[in-house]
Parts: C-alpha cells; structure tokens; sequence
C-alpha cells in the first residue's frame, strides 16, 4: 500500500535535501537524507509508491538539480502539489520524476488514502474517498521524456 506524505506550502529545496549533502550526487546518498529537516521519519519511512502531496510553491528556493535526484530516489512515484517553483518543476521533468499540480487533493487527501494516477488522462484517483481529481496532462513528448527516465535517457533514445 502507497503511503501519501502531507506537506503544507512553501516546501523550499533547502528542506528537500539540506545544503550541507550538497557534496554528493550519488542519488542513494541524497534518498538517505530526503526532507530530513522537515520530516525526521521521511527517510526511514518512505517506501516505492508512495506520492508527495503538497501546497504552493513546492521545490522553492535554490535551482539544485539535487532536490528532485534525492525524491526520485526515495522511490516517490509522483509529487503533487497546488504550485511548483519553475525551475524545480523544470528539474524534475528533466529528471524523470512525475509531477502534478492540483489545487484540490491537498485539502481533502489523508496518508493512508489510496490514491492512482493516470497521467495520460489526467486524472489522480483517491480510491479511498472513490473521488477523482484533474489535472492537466503533459504532452505527449514530455510524457515520453518522464517515462524513460529523464531528459538524459530521452537524448539518447533520439540519437540512437
């Protein structure tokens, strides 16, 4: 079962992964000390599958490509936020992470709610409360870019 972790607004990169693991981009080094500053238990805790829902602005602050690397480590499946920071929304598509905006889920999503996402129609669905929630589907490009993996990946599939 997907465990949903609950942030409020204003979730900077500084709390998504602290500066001073900024020696390291080895991405299993950066998922040890994930959201460590805003949630002690995130780490220890967090699981492959589990969703990220949060309020406005998340990812605000510095432009670190470190941030989105140690979320997608964790195994985070999707964040879904009202509002993301550009340049962190911009980081994680080209990193492969999926992230959503919605302005809805955060109010009425509890952690233990079972939640799907289908990105291609645009939908998140909390199975728990049998409701479903839009959202604006990626392009079909940025759908292909995400699901191999990143911008990286995505290059040199069009390369080869």
């Amino acid at each position: 079962m997907n465990k949903n972790w609950i942030y409020g607004d204003n979730v900077d990169t500084d709390v998504i992964i602290p500066a001073r693991y900024l020696n390291t981009k080895k991405e299993s080094e950066l998922a040890l000390h994930c959201m460590e500053d805003i949630d002690k238990n995130f780490a220890k805790e967090v699981k492959k599958g589990d969703f990220i829902v949060a309020g406005n602005n998340f990812g605000c602050g510095s432009s670190r490509e470190h941030a989105p690397l140690a979320i997608k480590a964790c195994g985070i499946k999707a964040v879904i936020a009202k509002t993301f920071a550009r340049i962190f929304f911009r980081n994680a598509i080209n990193i492969g992470l999926v992230i959503i905006e919605n302005s809805e889920i955060q109010n009425e999503v509890q952690k233990d709610d079972i939640i799907e996402i289908d990105i291609e129609k645009g939908e998140i669905i909390n199975k728990t409360k049998n409701k479903t929630y839009k959202f604006s589907p990626y392009p079909k490009e940025i759908q292909k870019l995400v699901s191999v993996g990143g911008l990286v990946e995505y290059t040199k599939q069009k390369i080869n």
